[in-house]
Parts: C-alpha cells; structure tokens; sequence
C-alpha cells in the first residue's frame, strides 16, 4: 500500500487555517486524515482531548521530548508546547491516507524540512493585520493581552511565507476554501 501524502497548513492565529483545514477533511474524495497535535496549554472553548488536541502536561511533554517521539516541537508561547507525535503520522499514513496538519508556522516548515517532497506547505495568509486582529476578536477565547501578543507574532511569522510551497490568500473564505481544494487536490493526484 501506498503511503499518504502530508499536507501542511500553517499560518499565523486568525488566518482562518483552522475552517480551511476542516472543510477539506470534509472532503473525502481527499482522503485526508487530521493529524492531532501535542500541547502543553490549557484548553480552549468546546476543545476535546484526542480530537483537537492531546492535551498533556509541560512536565510530560519534556518528557516525551527527552525521548525523541516528536516529529517537531515548538514552545509557541511561555510553557505552551506544541508538538506532531511520531507516531500520530505512522498511524495515519500506513493506511495510505494523506496527513493534513494544522500548525504553527515554525512547525509547519520544520515538517516540510525532514519530509521535502512528499509534504505540500501551504501558509495562509489574512488579508492584513487588523482583519486578523477583528477575527481574534471576534473569537471571544483570548484576553486583550494575548491577542497583543498573537498579533505580534504574527507580524515575525509573515516574513516566513516566502519559504512555503504556496502561499494561500484568505480575504474571501469561500473562495479561500475552493482554492486550497485545488492546492491539495494537485498535490496529491
């Protein structure tokens, strides 16, 4: 059997990757799997552990990372891990499923690193500064500091586009969603 394909969608917080990732899992002419990120941070809104995230402790994932188990790994924020577990990946593609990541831009380039060609890169990219800050707002999950920080961020993670496969424009959501369609679909053909 064919292994899958990694399709990986980073962008900075508010760019809308996150829809974008879940409409194309809804595709399943695709046949995309998630692949479920490591973190260290408490969780957010209606999140579940094992399908948003694994949720685990700064203490564990110090652990797991002493042990090698980590494709990559980012401490995004201040004690906030970010991690792809090895064996997340495996799982997915020896079924000969195409992976698909939502991660943070760091993350995202560090996959594409160690899997070059068989991993597409893609950053998505709001239409400016303040129209991510509005949809952080509108999100109601962060307090005023941390959307301060995330747009800070934000600003360092837009000068990395430029060494992902593709750069996806997200101004018009549906038009956003029918264009990354396009992306995956060339990719994985």
């Amino acid at each position: 059997m064919k292994k899958g394909k990694l399709i990986i969608f980073s962008a900075p917080s508010g760019s809308g990757k996150t829809t974008i990732v879940h409409h194309l899992l809804a595709q399943k002419e695709l046949n995309l799997a998630f692949s479920i990120s490591a973190t260290s941070r408490e969780k957010r809104g209606q999140e579940i552990d094992g399908k948003d995230y694994y949720f685990i402790s700064p203490k564990k994932f110090n652990k797991l990372i002493k042990k090698d188990k980590f494709i990559e790994f980012e401490e995004v924020y201040k004690d906030n891990y970010y991690g792809t577990l090895k064996k997340e990946v495996k799982r997915i593609r020896k079924q000969g499923i195409n992976v698909i990541f939502d991660i943070d831009v760091i993350g995202g380039l560090n996959i594409k690193e160690r899997f070059g060609k068989k991993a597409l890169a893609i950053f998505v990219k709001p239409p400016n500064i303040k129209e991510m800050e509005r949809r952080l707002r509108n999100r109601n999950t962060d307090t005023d500091e941390k959307i301060k920080e995330r747009v800070a961020k934000a600003k360092k993670e837009f000068t990395y586009a430029k060494d992902f496969d593709k750069i996806l424009i997200n101004d018009d959501l549906e038009i956003a969603k029918i264009n990354a369609i396009l992306l995956v679909k060339e990719f994985i053909k």
